[in-house]
């Protein structure tokens, strides 16, 4: 038995919310978390909708019942099988995606903001460092780093990034060892970023993106 692989066209789906005109001056590219849907998960960013801002929701490509063979569909970004071939497909969509947005707009006039929530925070890590779209703001929201980056090859990338971390203190998915343990190799690897937490779970809170926004 030999694997072997093809590659193949895909159609891709994505939300936006705002228009994109001369006058943006921000845009989002927000990555949703395991099992959400690209569209249910910007309603989380309606609080940042006004006519400088753009904000575009990007979907996993595998969907799936959320339970059983019905019903509610979820999707998600990877899984452990077959995942080289998901990240560097997924790194090339979120790129084509990038380039589509910013052929109508001038890019040097624009900030850019990457939000990646949950398992979107892997995918948007690897976006920003394995991709070829210039991030201004990293944020990974009730993430973690994910461990499979190059430390050796993306801390220069990392550190051109406004890079943070915004994570509930009763996360019920991510322990404060975890948090340790994480911020400790990010200091280790000599990376900067700035830990935010909240007074909440796992999920974006409204006011707390509201203020974050202010500040990047």
């Amino acid at each position: 038995m030999k694997e072997q692989t093809i590659e193949t066209k895909k159609t891709a789906r994505y939300y936006t919310l705002g228009a994109l005109s001369e006058k943006t001056r921000t845009v989002w590219f927000v990555c949703h978390g395991y099992g959400q849907l690209a569209n249910y998960f910007l309603r989380n960013f309606k609080s940042l909708e006004n006519e400088k801002t753009f904000i575009i929701s990007p979907e996993g490509f595998h969907r799936y019942y959320l339970n059983g063979f019905s019903g509610r569909v979820g999707a998600s970004w990877m899984t452990k099988e077959d995942r080289l071939n998901d990240i560097a497909d997924y790194v090339a969509y979120l790129d084509q995606l990038y380039h589509k947005v910013f052929s109508s707009v001038n890019r040097n006039n624009l900030k850019v903001n990457l939000l990646g929530f949950s398992q979107g925070g892997a995918t948007a890590t690897r976006w920003a460092c394995q991709g070829i779209s210039k991030i201004d703001n990293l944020i990974l929201w009730a993430a973690v780093y994910p461990p499979d980056i190059n430390f050796d090859l993306d801390v220069s990338t990392l550190n051109n990034l406004n890079f943070k971390l915004v994570i509930g203190n009763d996360d019920e998915f991510i322990s404060e060892n975890a948090i340790l343990e994480n911020v400790n190799l990010l200091d280790q690897k000599g990376i900067n970023y700035e830990l935010i937490r909240y007074g909440g779970t796992h999920k974006i809170d409204k006011e707390t993106l509201i203020d974050l926004s202010k500040t990047i």
